[in-house]
């Protein structure tokens, strides 16, 4: 367990895009933090950041982190690098919130797990798909299913065009379900432990080197429980029809969630669920992990729940290059 901070925390967060906005926001609405420093990418963002939310800058993140007036860093920025920088934050003495994955490599993760514990310091890694509406409805509503003996997820999202930015490369981006560790998450949160996973990828190139104009992640995995999950990612410019579907059937009931409206249909009660905003969710999350910093309290998730997440989906990478069935070892 670490020791709380002076108060306020100085806080310094790497990047400058949407999620960096929104945890800048609420690291300024709360008196027990003091937001100081930003680094990113593009000189024109870190200007209009430092403008818009009254911080200083630094060129590169290494300087950040190594500061020695910030307490906690936040790391919002493109996926490849997350791993490195929680490293030398955590090796520095600071404390950690990081948007997920936690790292592209299942045994970086690992080892900053691990890093945070031996230095005391938090690693939190957000999942707010586990404070949205649709997942506190689906754990709300189990109980009218039964036994859940298969779900579906589907998420597709057409863009055209492509944009040419960092989720738009496949080394930035990284494999389409590390990057988008949610869609397993869900499920071994709800469900428990994988022990098969079967996966094909597919990717449309771009003309410049490393970018793609499309991508298809098709994936199933099979759950100690029984619980059999087919899982589909795709965005670009292939796709012409956006698909948000998210589906329970168990053998007492039926929850199917498109878009924002779900509807259960079971042998006790049919009835339409729907969902609020899902705004504000980065601030629920901020406040909870300095509650966590400076109380003690518990937190929603733990790094090493989402280090098993991390972990199937690595085996589902596994599959989509051998193109064999990854059997995973549980406890």
């Amino acid at each position: 367990m670490f020791s709380p901070p002076a108060h306020p925390v100085k806080v310094g967060i790497v990047g400058t895009g949407y999620a960096a906005q929104r945890r800048a926001e609420a690291f300024l609405q709360d008196d027990r933090a003091q937001l100081c420093f930003v680094a990113g990418h593009s000189a024109e963002k870190i200007a209009s950041f430092c403008q818009n939310y009254g911080v200083s800058s630094f060129d590169a993140w290494e300087t950040l982190v190594n500061h020695p007036q910030v307490d906690l860093v936040v790391i919002c920025n493109v996926n490849r690098d997350h791993g490195a920088i929680a490293d030398a934050a955590l090796t520095s003495g600071k404390h950690v919130i990081i948007e997920y994955p936690l790292a592209l490599d299942t045994s970086v993760a690992a080892q900053l797990i691990d890093l945070a514990q031996k230095a005391q310091k938090l690693l939190h890694v957000e999942h707010l798909e586990l404070l949205g509406g649709m997942h506190q409805e689906t754990r709300q509503h189990l109980a009218y299913l039964g036994n859940v003996f298969y779900a579906r997820y589907t998420t597709i999202d057409p863009q055209r065009p492509a944009p040419r930015r960092w989720s738009y490369h496949r080394q930035l981006f990284g494999f389409p379900l590390m990057a988008a560790l949610p869609r397993i998450h869900r499920f071994t949160d709800l469900f428990g432990q994988v022990k098969a996973v079967t996966c094909q990828e597919r990717y449309w190139d771009a003309p410049e080197a490393g970018y793609f104009t499309a991508c298809l992640c098709v994936a199933q995995l099979q759950f100690t429980s029984g619980l059999t999950v087919d899982l589909v990612y795709g965005k670009g410019e292939v796709f012409w029809q956006g698909d948000r579907t998210f589906a329970l059937q168990g053998d007492k009931g039926t929850l199917i969630f498109n878009g924002d409206v779900g509807q259960l249909t079971s042998e006790k009660e049919s009835k339409t669920v729907e969902l609020g905003a899902l705004r504000g969710l980065f601030a629920k999350d901020t406040h909870l992990a300095l509650d966590c910093l400076f109380e003690g309290t518990p937190l929603y998730v733990t790094p090493r729940s989402s280090l098993y997440a991390l972990q199937v989906a690595q085996a589902a990478f596994e599959s989509a290059q051998t193109g064999r069935t990854i059997m995973l070892a549980n406890d």
